[in-house]
């Protein structure tokens, strides 16, 4: 009854600890130094990110422009039609689809027997226009003789004639041995013309020149030049590669096929010469030549750039070049930003990377100018 009703009591000893423990800390306020750090870091990075990007900007708008790259680029390689230049059989073939030939493999044979034979004819043609011409110059010796024989005849009798005059003059011969004289001379004279004709018909027929080489005479010309040409057909029985490559598109070639003069039958690409078609965007070419250096990526080799140059830029586009133009004069008109080919010469071809015509590419060419700033341009296109 008297703990309760004495309050105060109770609270006397609880002072009187808080006197004997001393003063109690007052709660401070926190310390203000890391945030005050973490804005400060906070604001660098938003002004430094901003100023990072316009710092890369400029720079690759002024390193910008000076390689030029497109994937609208081809590898390209020739392309050879194989055609007999005679018209046969086959007999014998060598070729397939994706065979790799070298320059003067036999690629298939015709029948050479017909041609054989018609060689054997020419021969013996060539060896009977040579027999003609010893014949004309024999009737050339001939005819030569035979108007000596009658220039002497012509002079004889006009010795005679002359005789015969005196005589007659004197009383001493008759007038028809006078005319009998004269006869004589006149048919001696036709015959001596005669004769004059003959031998120029046999010169003629040598040539103009009694001492022309046999071989070189017209008839045997004419022999030897179908000679030369029957022992071509016969050569052209066997068709060879025109140059390394692989065989395509020789899947229907079969031994026993007839084939025509200039058909083609199958096609040969080559595989060492090798370029690329690249199509540029005619904004690109500002600063294109030929001459400057390219690199080469195949889509097939990724890995594997290739190095390249400039070898030509084409005199126009390739919608100029194409069947049907195409013409703006009339009608709606929207401006097309045309592409113009360029060729690039691999300048390292590596045997072992399998390169077929056709096959995309992205190319980049290194045209030495920048957009850079005024004055810039100038001076990385001089160096």
């Amino acid at each position: 009854m008297n703990a309760i009703s004495n309050p105060e009591a109770k609270a006397e000893p609880v002072e009187v600890e808080q006197q004997k423990a001393g003063p109690v800390a007052l709660p401070q306020p926190a310390d203000l130094k890391p945030k005050k750090k973490k804005n400060r870091l906070r604001m660098v990075l938003m002004l430094a990110a901003p100023l990072a990007l316009a710092v890369a900007g400029t720079w690759w708008w002024v390193t910008s422009g000076r390689y030029q790259e497109t994937d609208d680029a081809y590898l390209q390689q020739p392309k050879l039609s194989i055609a007999s230049q005679i018209a046969g059989r086959v007999v014998e073939s060598n070729v397939a689809n994706s065979m790799h030939v070298e320059a003067g493999a036999v690629l298939f044979k015709v029948d050479p027997e017909p041609y054989r034979i018609a060689l054997a004819q020419a021969e013996a043609a060539l060896e009977g226009a040579r027999l003609q011409v010893e014949q004309l110059r024999a009737s050339y010796s001939q005819a030569e003789a035979q108007a000596r024989d009658a220039d002497s005849e012509v002079a004889y009798l006009e010795t005679q004639l002359k005789r015969q005059q005196d005589l007659s003059g004197k009383g001493v011969a008759s007038q028809s041995s006078l005319d009998q004289a004269e006869r004589n001379l006149q048919k001696a004279r036709e015959s001596l013309s005669a004769t004059r004709q003959a031998v120029a018909s046999a010169l003629a027929a040598l040539g103009g020149n009694p001492k022309i080489e046999t071989d070189k005479h017209p008839t045997v010309l004419s022999a030897l030049a179908a000679r030369d040409k029957a022992a071509y057909e016969l050569a052209q029985t066997t068709v060879r590669a025109p140059a390394d490559g692989v065989i395509a598109q020789a899947s229907d070639f079969r031994n026993g096929q007839f084939v025509s003069t200039g058909t083609p039958l199958f096609s040969l690409v080559e595989t060492r010469s090798s370029w690329v078609e690249a199509n540029f965007k005619e904004t690109q070419l500002t600063h294109m030549k030929p001459g400057q250096k390219a690199e080469i990526v195949f889509d097939t080799y990724p890995d594997r750039p290739l190095e390249a140059t400039v070898e030509d830029i084409s005199a126009g586009t390739g919608a100029e070049f194409s069947l049907l133009p195409a013409q703006n004069a009339t009608g709606n008109w929207v401006k097309v930003t045309q592409r113009i080919p360029v060729r690039l010469k691999l300048q390292i071809e590596e045997p072992e990377l399998l390169l077929r015509t056709g096959m995309s590419a992205t190319v980049t060419v290194d045209t030495g100018v920048s957009h850079g700033f005024p004055g810039l341009t100038t001076a990385h296109a001089t160096e």
